[in-house]
């Protein structure tokens, strides 16, 4: 999975902009540069939603997701 998938599968750049509360110019820049890993973090949920499970919170951040979200049912 890259940056470009991720945000495809949210539903595209406005989509992602408005998800993050940043502007369509940043979210173009992260198809390049990639995501920042705060606005990842944000996008998780509802990347593991939209996935349909495919991509787990658990799978994006391996050691770090119990920290982050606690116990994921």
């Amino acid at each position: 999975m890259n940056d470009n998938e991720i945000i495809k599968i949210l539903g595209g750049t406005t989509k992602v902009a408005k998800l993050c509360g940043v502007t369509l110019a940043a979210v173009s820049q992260w198809r390049n540069n990639g995501i920042p890993k705060d606005k990842l973090i944000c996008l998780a949920i509802s990347l593991e939603k939209a996935s349909e499970g495919k991509f787990t919170r658990k799978q994006m951040f391996p050691d770090t997701w119990q920290q982050i979200w606690g116990k994921i049912r």
